[in-house]
């Protein structure tokens, strides 16, 4: 997926407990676990900025994308070349 969840970073930066992050915006730590691994297939916005206001952080500190080896089908062949 080339949407990537930096949490543990945060969490680690923070010296914050993943429980204690879990009971402060009201998810399970199963649930937390899940996003913090990237395994989750959306993100409430809620839930997001309840994250950043605990962790006092930006939601461009917890993810980033990264293209990788997606094909870009916007453009032809032609218009990328130039």
């Amino acid at each position: 997926m080339p949407i990537d969840i930096t949490l543990n970073v945060m969490l680690a930066r923070r010296k914050v407990k993943s429980k204690d992050l879990a009971a402060a915006i009201g998810i399970t730590e199963q649930n937390l676990s899940l996003l913090k691994q990237g395994k989750v297939k959306g993100l409430r916005l809620s839930t997001l900025e309840a994250i950043c206001k605990y962790l006092d952080c930006q939601p461009g500190d917890l993810l980033s994308y990264s293209a990788g080896d997606i094909p870009d089908e916007r453009f032809s062949e032609e218009e990328k070349e130039t």
